[in-house]
């Protein structure tokens, strides 16, 4: 092999490392703990949805713990069934009482806890969807926060919890939240059962997760493919002046 030759191979092995991580690089940026809700309008019900995706390259996500506000409190939290998951509601007294809908809450739902049986926990490259119907959601205007514990099989808990501000970078680990827009006139009079129905089709929601894989990986391959296609490139115009040269 000649020297020509030995230093486009040398190039194609680096070239294909940093590929490599590129990938990794951009898998890692999109994966967080994040929420969606169905429907934003103040006074209303919404569906949320939260994906969770694994980012332990030797542990499985088995748990998920979600903080629901305790200063504008959802009076009516339901979960949608996960394959393989239990789901727990847990109920608290509210540190101050406050009034919803014209009626003084003193108890409200504080937290909804997801548990994995063995066979159905999140290993690498997996991620998965935990719905909850709530209402009513407050204020226009309102920010809901809702932090988030990630629990994995080697006894790691990521925490979720991290403010995000604005002009400051997106910090490392963000808490899932999304802020109320106006009251809708209809939205306000839908049952919870019904706002559950309208916003959680099971096509939409295979939709959106076929969406959220493949942005992700569109990146990565893209990216991918550019610097191979490049590496092809460098090994036919090596080759083409090792021939120039032995002529």
């Amino acid at each position: 092999m000649n020297t020509s030759i030995r230093r486009t191979a040398r190039a194609f092995a680096a070239i294909t490392a940093a590929a490599g991580m590129l990938a990794a690089g951009a898998a890692a940026a999109s994966a967080h703990v994040s929420v969606d809700p169905g429907d934003t309008g103040a006074n209303g019900y919404s569906r949320l949805t939260f994906n969770v995706p694994n980012e332990s390259p030797t542990a499985k996500t088995n748990k998920l713990e979600v903080k629901l506000p305790t200063d504008t409190p959802f009076t009516s939290v339901s979960v949608k069934p996960v394959e393989g998951w239990t789901a727990q509601v847990i109920t608290g007294d509210l540190p101050t009482p406050v009034t919803v809908a014209g009626a003084t809450v003193t108890k409200a739902p504080s937290s909804v806890v997801w548990t994995a049986d063995e066979a159905h926990q999140l290993g690498q490259n997996q991620y998965q969807a935990f719905s909850l119907s709530v209402g009513r959601l407050p204020a226009e205007g309102t920010t809901v926060v809702l932090e988030a514990a990630q629990g994995y099989s080697d006894g790691t808990v990521v925490n979720w919890n991290e403010r995000s501000a604005d002009g400051q970078p997106e910090p490392k680990h963000p808490a899932p939240s999304f802020t109320t827009t106006a009251e809708d006139g209809a939205a306000a009079h839908t049952t919870p059962a019904s706002a559950a129905a309208s916003t959680a089709p099971e096509a939409s929601e295979a939709i959106e997760r076929t969406s959220d894989a493949t942005s992700i990986w569109g990146v990565v391959l893209g990216a991918a493919g550019f610097v191979l296609g490049a590496a092809a490139l460098a090994l036919v115009l090596a080759g083409r002046r090792s021939r120039a040269a032995a002529k």
